[in-house]
């Protein structure tokens, strides 16, 4: 893990879920957005061992339904969340590593609903931190992850 090193990543990306089992997931970089959001097509909060949990479906690749990931993770929080057109909705929140080339990090991941938006992951500005993006460039990190998602 290298967090000491300056990332520097375009408006759009590469990146993986590894905790998740998301080897290559397009997400794209809102630096509006305070949270991380990825696409997910159900969830299921349960109890494990006294402590909240969460079964979620994600739907990692744009245009692809059917290539669906389960995951679970414990519950970190639960917020309310103004998307960009203003609308309120009540997200769960993981948490989870991200890894972007040789660099990871743990971040806030919301579950929402991405279905109509054009990337299924979208990068926000807590993970962002000690981050350098350059909104003109894009795909800026050549280590690509592998093909599956």
């Amino acid at each position: 893990m290298n967090n000491n090193k300056e990332l520097t990543i375009g408006w759009k990306e590469w990146g993986a879920l590894p905790e998740l089992g998301i080897q290559r997931i397009h997400m794209k970089t809102d630096t509006g957005a305070k949270t991380s959001a990825i696409h997910t097509v159900d969830y299921q909060l349960y109890e494990n061992n006294h402590e909240e949990w969460v079964r979620f479906t994600v739907a990692p690749v744009q245009d692809d339904d059917d290539t669906r990931i389960e995951c679970q993770l414990p519950v970190k929080d639960k917020r309310t969340v103004t998307n960009s057109g203003g609308m309120k909705t009540h997200r769960i929140v993981v948490e989870t590593l991200l890894q972007i080339g040789d660099w990871q990090r743990p971040i806030e991941l919301t579950l929402a609903c991405r279905k109509k938006m054009k990337f299924r992951m979208l990068l926000g500005r807590q993970a962002m931190r000690d981050v350098c993006v350059k909104p003109d460039q894009a795909h800026l990190i050549h280590k690509q992850p592998k093909t599956k998602p």
